[in-house]
């Protein structure tokens, strides 16, 4: 039965996940809290991980739970189930493209679509700074180290951008993260 959940919950997350990992992670939660494979927090943690590993943040999370509820046959079902509709829709809009590409109403829409994603991916953002900066909802504690933190790393990233043509790179910036947050929080 968890194997046909791991199946069908990520599944799920791969066929409704259309702009990349950033705007699936509310779809994500979603699904991973529904099923209770994992706690908000855990999933917190393991987002931010997925962030500084290689692989996208759906295939690791599908790796990782599927190993934890299911050993490696649950991880290799998941793993598959995330990113099988990928393959197959990749497939198909192959073939249509090449007919729809000239469309105006085709290019619109994705235009459209690139708005959306955008959202999704600030309000994402903007959620995930917020809930680390706020210790605890119910009480409303603030964390100052945290926006400190937060705050000097936009700084770092928009202030590079006035010295350097295209800024920093985004791995040296979580590079710089990670060493700010083990020098601040320690392992």
């Amino acid at each position: 039965m968890i194997l046909l959940e791991l199946f069908l919950g990520f599944f799920e997350i791969g066929c409704f996940s259309f702009g990349g990992a950033y705007g699936a992670i509310p779809l994500i939660r979603e699904v991973v809290l529904s099923y209770g494979w994992i706690e908000e927090e855990k999933l917190s943690y393991m987002i931010a991980v997925s962030e500084s590993t290689p692989g996208s943040i759906m295939v690791n999370l599908a790796t990782y739970i599927g190993s934890a509820k299911a050993g490696v046959l649950g991880s290799v079902i998941a793993t598959v189930a995330v990113i099988l509709p990928a393959f197959l829709i990749v497939i198909i809009l192959t073939i249509l493209l090449k007919k729809l590409i000239k469309n105006g109403a085709f290019q619109s829409m994705l235009g459209a679509l690139k708005a959306c994603v955008t959202g999704i991916i600030l309000a994402t953002g903007a959620y995930m700074i917020l809930m680390n900066c706020i210790k605890s909802v119910n009480s409303v504690s603030v964390d100052y180290t945290v926006i400190i933190m937060t705050v000097a790393l936009g700084v770092v990233y928009f202030g590079s951008k006035k010295i350097i043509k295209n800024g920093i790179s985004p791995i040296i910036l979580i590079c710089i993260a990670g060493f700010a947050g083990v020098f601040v929080f320690g392992w």
